[in-house]
């Protein structure tokens, strides 16, 4: 299906409003144009609200993600745009976001990140177009958007990356990932505590039985507040956790991939079987277990070697 490029919608005058202080947020430049109650524009894209109506028109290659991340969820279906507080007052209270990165590529590190958030903090990052790192293809707006919580005044951060070696020594010792991954997710809490000690909570992604990581907080004798579920990212300070891991994980790709001649592709897919080989070819068969994780059943297709 051809991406969408152009969309019309009716609005109330109180949506238009809306839509309007929402423009003025993401940085639009606005100008005048006949029969509109304002047009606005951001690189290639055109949002113009008409006084017929009122009804909006929005133009350009980026109308769809428009539609999906502003236009439908704070304007058209829920007109909760300054409500957020009263409508979902936990996400602007003071708590820890975890998040990770590089848990299903073969290439590259475990990298687990952590961020806390109050509703200062949360409000600023929200202005500042902070979302889910999986929302954002571009390593460049990864990189802007880390540097905006990195210097976001208050917001404590930690970053705990596992790079391949110690991670296949530890999977070796853990024989679990999910054990893994709850030692990682423990560190950052602990690391934060560490930082702001007067923090009750903490909200982590689900990514196992939450057992796992209560026994791992458990061992650390953290005894905050712990809250695991599912789309966890839709958490302010879990998506700056999780902006803050890709950051780690996408500048380790491309350091690895220069240094050793070979560019690591991610995921898990043909391309990654060929690249792995190239480089055993390059470097030796020992070069592997210094850029991947060797437990993947990857490896075994690009050694040969039977299940």
């Amino acid at each position: 299906m051809p991406p969408v490029t152009t969309h019309t919608a009716p609005l109330t005058s109180a949506q238009a409003e809306l839509l309007r202080q929402a423009l003025i947020r993401q940085g639009f430049d606005f100008t005048e144009k006949p029969h509109a109650l304002f047009s606005a524009k951001k690189g290639k894209l055109n949002v113009t609200v008409y006084e017929k109506g009122p009804k909006v028109l929005i133009q350009g290659k980026e109308t769809e993600d428009f539609i999906r991340f502003t236009l439908e969820p704070e304007i058209i279906g829920e007109a909760k745009l300054g409500y957020e507080e009263i409508l979902e007052p936990d996400k602007f209270e003071p708590h820890f976001g975890i998040d990770e990165s590089g848990k299903g590529d073969y290439f590259g590190p475990l990298v687990i990140a952590g961020a806390y958030t109050d509703a200062i903090i949360a409000r600023r990052l929200i202005d500042a177009g902070i979302m889910d790192s999986k929302r954002v293809t571009s390593a460049a707006r990864i990189r802007k958007l880390a540097e905006i919580i990195r210097s976001t005044p208050g917001c404590a951060t930690t970053v705990v990356a596992i790079g391949p070696e110690r991670y296949n020594s530890m999977h070796a010792s853990f024989r679990n990932l999910n054990r893994l991954l709850a030692w990682g997710h423990a560190r950052a809490i602990e690391n934060l505590a560490a930082a702001r000690p007067d923090c009750p909570r903490t909200l982590s992604d689900q990514f196992a039985r939450p057992e796992i990581l209560q026994r791992a907080l458990k061992e650390k004798n953290l005894t905050i507040q712990l809250e695991q579920r599912t789309k966890g990212e839709s958490d302010t300070a879990v998506a700056a956790a999780s902006i803050l891991a890709r950051e780690r994980f996408i500048d380790w790709m491309d350091k690895t991939s220069a240094a050793s001649g070979v560019r690591l592709p991610l995921g898990a897919s043909d391309s990654v079987v060929s690249a792995a080989r190239e480089l055993i070819a390059k470097h030796g068969p020992d070069a592997l277990g210094k850029v991947a994780k060797l437990h993947f059943k990857t490896t075994q297709v690009i050694l040969g070697t039977p299940e």
